[in-house]
């Protein structure tokens, strides 16, 4: 299949975006409007570039001794990647044809977008979920929560490993029983191999400026170490594997 996508970039990253040393796609394209989004030039397609599947093979093909060495694998992030569902699919496909460990790095919030085989071919989900409140999910991101929930219940069923990541955010997403409602959830999901708590950071503010956006959380501090130990600790009195 000679399909295109439209993409940001691609990079090689290591600890963050799956096991070992990855090569990520950052695809173009994000329904949500995340308050603490790292990649706002990942919000439009308009903004990105087209390629198609096999150069972005033959790019990984580049990389791919070092990476099965390297105990990694090809990571497709964004933006959102279940926005371009055959896209990224054809790319999970060939990837793990090439032997190479495969994860999509999504929010959920288009889950249903994602074929039974797409997530065949990925041998990792990374499911963001920033909040177990709807409220909260909305004053966050913009979008309901409930497709997000639906995704993470249907990879339990599928049986598809998965981590789950939780952006720490002082006072928008720390609060004791919304960081209890969430655990409860995760622990009832099987395929959940680990939550990874993120302290949230200000790292994107001169990505916002060039593009003559306002950071949203600009005077948001980041999270102190005892808070971060703190909701590790309510996953963990879950029986939840927590970093």
């Amino acid at each position: 299949m000679d399909g295109a996508g439209v993409i940001s970039s691609w990079d090689l990253s290591v600890g963050v975006d799956g096991p070992g040393t990855r090569f990520v796609v950052f695809t173009c394209g994000c329904p949500l409007r995340c308050l603490y989004c790292q990649n706002p030039e990942t919000w439009r397609m308009r903004d990105g570039r087209r390629v198609t599947v096999d150069e972005v093979m033959a790019e990984i093909a580049k990389y791919r001794r070092f990476i099965h060495v390297a105990g990694g694998g090809v990571t497709i992030s964004g933006g959102e990647p279940l926005l371009q569902p055959e896209f990224t699919g054809e790319i999970l496909r060939q990837s793990r044809a090439l032997g190479l460990h495969t994860a999509l790095d999504t929010s959920g919030y288009l889950g249903d977008r994602a074929t039974d085989e797409l997530l065949a071919d990925t041998d990792l989900v990374l499911l963001d979920i920033k909040s177990a409140d709807p409220v909260a999910y909305r004053a966050l991101t913009g979008v309901d929560l409930a497709p997000t929930l639906r995704f993470a219940r249907r990879l339990a069923d599928l049986g598809r490993p998965t981590w789950i990541r939780f952006v720490l955010v002082p006072g928008l997403t720390d609060a004791v029983r919304e960081v209890d409602v969430l655990a409860a959830f995760v622990s009832t999901l099987r395929n959940v191999e680990r939550v990874d708590v993120l302290p949230f950071h200000r790292m994107a503010i001169g990505k916002y400026r060039e593009l003559g956006l306002e950071f949203p959380l600009a005077d948001v501090r980041p999270p102190a170490p005892e808070l971060l130990d703190r909701v590790r600790e309510q996953f963990r009195n879950l029986g939840i594997t927590c970093s």
